[in-house]
């Protein structure tokens, strides 16, 4: 497992991503950095979520098993705008994807403990994007940061399990064919273990699937998922850009919420056709020496 550790006080999210951690992500598809929130953030997450638990509880929005799965989140409690460009997390972002980018689907998860038989949920992320591009290996298209609020150190406590290195197949063997028949583990599966604060990125190519949460523990997680920003969003209340909230939030902010002032910015290009140095986040890694014309997502 590629693992690495930070200290989010020593971070502006703005550091050049190591020549060597890029390889292994390459390599491995995933990475866990280590206290990505501090105990602070974290335990100030930990309260917003179970706050919007409680919403989603009062309007009688649980699932049969009282879990939640909250998409576009980040108008729920003005903390979560943060974890946008989180210090300790953001590096691997912009390190591996360029500038052209916005968070399209994100999500909160939170699962009691459930008694259920096994099953057989590994899948790569995308839905669409792993049919309709045939290709030997399909693009990357998408990151995504899973912070960890709850303990999930130990296995059975609903982790995600991964394939390493499974980003570069486009199947993978052992689907049961039918109702009944045996559950086979992949070859190569490994849960992620994680500590309270812990952050695991992976390649949404990866092949993954969430265990079963046999302990007395509730899963609480934050899910971000970033895309670029040609691809059209996942969630269906991504943010209202006519709203008196969005309008203030910083010009970041709002890109990595899907702003832009046309269509062409999208793709990185003014209507003449030249490289809009305007985008957000292009401009702050020009301004910061962060471009990088010997990697084709950061010229």
């Amino acid at each position: 497992m590629t693992v690495t550790e930070t200290r989010p006080s020593d971070l502006t999210g703005f550091e050049p991503l190591d020549p060597a951690i890029r390889e292994q992500y390459a390599r491995d598809g995933y990475v866990v950095i280590k206290n990505a929130l501090d105990e602070e953030s974290r335990a100030k997450y930990e309260e917003a979520v179970d706050q919007v638990y409680a919403e989603e509880e009062a309007a009688d929005q649980l699932r049969p098993d009282k879990s939640i799965h909250v998409m576009g989140y980040f108008d729920r409690n003005p903390l979560f705008l943060d974890l946008l460009t989180w210090p300790t997390t953001f590096p691997y972002i912009w390190g591996n994807m360029g500038w052209n980018i916005y968070t399209h689907h994100n999500h909160i998860d939170v699962n009691p403990p459930k008694d259920e038989p096994p099953f057989w949920n590994w899948h790569q992320d995308g839905y669409r994007q792993n049919s309709d591009i045939d290709m030997d290996v399909r693009p990357m298209f998408m990151t995504k940061i899973c912070f960890c609020l709850t303990d999930l150190s130990e296995p059975g406590y609903g982790q995600t399990k991964v394939i390493p290195g499974s980003h570069v197949n486009n199947t993978l063997a052992g689907r049961p064919e039918k109702p009944g028949d045996p559950i086979i583990e992949p070859e190569g599966s490994t849960e992620v273990l994680m500590e309270p604060g812990d952050a695991f990125i992976f390649d949404r190519r990866l092949w993954h699937s969430r265990s079963m949460n046999k302990s007395d523990r509730i899963r609480k997680l934050m899910f971000i998922g970033y895309t670029y920003r040609w691809i059209r969003p996942l969630d269906e209340n991504v943010a209202d850009q006519d709203s008196e909230w969005f309008a203030g939030l910083t010009p970041l902010q709002q890109q990595l919420l899907g702003y832009g002032p046309d269509n062409a910015s999208f793709w990185g290009i003014k209507q003449s056709g030249w490289i809009d140095d305007e985008i957000p986040l292009r401009a702050e890694l020009k301004e910061r020496g962060l471009l990088d014309r010997s990697i084709p997502y950061l010229r």
